[in-house]
């Protein structure tokens, strides 16, 4: 898979689903810091397939179309912004109430990612004890306040 060229002083994150979906469908005005921030390399979006299978099953329930995007485009998207990792070794501190939500917490630790990006209360709940290993956990409005 793709793994973009980026800049020496690029930071890792990890992009929740909600958040892609902000980014590549909803085209949110309040995402353009983030928007910018990948667009100029800033940022080393990190991802494994199990995320991109969750970006098609909710794709592939009509969200997409719905919207006017085109789901396998949006894919398409996603696979040509982000640096695909393997799936992550299970078994970090850290444990979300969200199954679905695991794969994110996990993988950005285990790839020492600056931060997780994140609209869902579950990954959110998860702020603090994140900190302590390094991984800051946002909404991307609050990451954008930050940088």
């Amino acid at each position: 898979m793709n793994q973009p060229l980026v800049n020496a002083d690029t930071h890792g994150v990890v992009i929740d689903t909600n958040v892609v979906l902000d980014l590549l469908v909803f085209n949110e005005p309040r995402v353009q810091p983030l928007r910018a921030a990948l667009a100029q390399e800033r940022l080393r979006w990190l991802a494994c397939a199990r995320m991109g299978d969750e970006l098609a099953e909710v794709l592939r329930r009509g969200l997409a179309a719905q919207r006017g995007a085109d789901a396998a485009q949006v894919l398409s998207d996603w696979q040509g912004r982000v640096a695909l990792k393997p799936a992550p070794a299970p078994g970090w501190r850290l444990r979300c109430s969200d199954a679905d939500d695991q794969v994110f917490i996990d993988l950005a630790l285990e790839q020492r990612a600056r931060w997780l990006l994140s609209r869902d209360r579950a990954v959110l709940k998860l702020a603090r004890r994140a900190q302590a290993l390094g991984l800051a956990i946002l909404t991307p409005e609050a990451w954008a306040a930050q940088t």
